[in-house]
């Protein structure tokens, strides 16, 4: 089963993810709502697989605009519902790996809890043109899971594949869901050569990161 489709099929619940943690982690999510809204304050943003508008509605409270973008139009809706009478926020159907085809112009790029998705192969492609469609020195921000043994099932690997992943139930069907995880090692030599002023902060359970764009 694809990506999109295990969202799709999760996107009524999805938000459970962020609702049902302990004490700690729900701290560490409110640090990462307020540093993004401080850090977007007045910007333009693209958001980068908005998922069920979580985040969105966070940023919806002080940036200039919002472009919110996902692959699953069963998460857009859930998006949509949230922020019906924002005008702050537009909502695309788009592929994360085909940025070009969004409107707009963006002095902020968000994309939280995505690169956890991403495939080590297609890391610096992806991170490449995220960038092009941001101004010069534009602030950008992504967050995600640090490993945890034994929250969201047992973390699966592959022969001669240098992904790991998760296998999940959802409506009774079973899903491998592409899972990468990162120390903050890792995080930094994949994020220098594209950022200055990169600040990484581990948490229990999260990692948060924020930069503004290197000029190409």
């Amino acid at each position: 089963m694809s990506l999109d489709a295990y969202y799709s099929a999760r996107a009524k619940a999805y938000e459970n993810v962020y609702t049902e943690v302990d004490a700690t982690r729900r701290s560490e999510l409110n640090q990462i709502r307020n540093i993004l809204t401080d850090l977007f304050a007045g910007h333009t943003v693209l958001e980068v697989a908005c998922g069920t508008g979580y985040w969105t509605r966070a940023l919806a409270a002080k940036a200039a605009q919002v472009v919110a973008i996902d692959a699953s139009t069963a998460m857009l809706e859930v998006a949509q519902s949230h922020l019906v009478a924002s005008t702050t926020v537009t909502f695309y159907h788009a592929d994360a790996y085909h940025l070009d085809a969004v409107p707009g112009t963006f002095s902020g790029g968000m994309a939280n809890f995505w690169l956890s998705h991403v495939p080590k192969s297609r890391l610096h492609a992806f991170l490449t043109q995220f960038h092009r469609r941001l101004e010069p020195k534009a602030t950008v921000m992504l967050a995600d899971n640090v490993y945890i043994p034994g929250v969201g099932g047992d973390l699966i690997t592959k022969p001669a594949d240098d992904n790991t992943y998760k296998r999940r139930q959802c409506d009774g069907r079973v899903y491998e869901v592409l899972k990468n995880y990162y120390t903050s090692e890792e995080l930094w030599s994949l994020f220098e050569p594209y950022a200055d002023h990169l600040t990484i902060r581990m948490g229990y359970g999260y990692w948060w990161l924020w930069y503004t764009v290197k000029p190409f």
